[in-house]
Formats: C-alpha cells, sequence, structure tokens
C-alpha cells in the first residue's frame, strides 16, 4: 500500500508538489491527463489550481481524482 497524500500544490506547468504521509515529496505532471475525459477541465488554471488532498489522494472541485497509488508512483521523488 503507497502512503497517502497530506499536501499538494499546483504549478503554472500543469504538474503539483504533492507531500506524502511517509514524509516523502514528488512531482506529478499532470499534462499527459490534460486531453482525457473528466481532466480537460483542468486546462483551465483557476479549476487546476482547486486542487486538495482528499482522502489519501488529491481532487479538484470538479470532482476529479485520481488513484492514490497513481499519485505515488506516477510522481518523481524529490
Amino acid at each position: 500500500m503507497n502512503p497517502d497524500v497530506i499536501d499538494v500544490k499546483p504549478a503554472a506547468d500543469y504538474t503539483l508538489h504533492v507531500w506524502f504521509k511517509n514524509g516523502e515529496e514528488g512531482i506529478l505532471d499532470m499534462k499527459p491527463y490534460l486531453d482525457k475525459g473528466i481532466f480537460r477541465a483542468l486546462k483551465d488554471t483557476a479549476m487546476f489550481n482547486t486542487v486538495q488532498p482528499f482522502i489519501g489522494t488529491i481532487q479538484w472541485a470538479n470532482q476529479a481524482d485520481l488513484c492514490p497509488d497513481t499519485v505515488y508512483l506516477d510522481s518523481v521523488k524529490i
């Protein structure tokens, strides 16, 4: 089981700085998702910037979210 997200901050280049419960940090590039389904709305930077931690993962105001495993495994650890 991968660690929960405890904080997330959006960046101008459609990346997310993510902090995990185990103390790790990562950068998640959201650009590959922006042409898919509900994630298209995240091209609007105002919507993209609504991202928040939510039950161990991340979620936006339009109810888009990602699997917690995806957030952890696809983020580049820093």
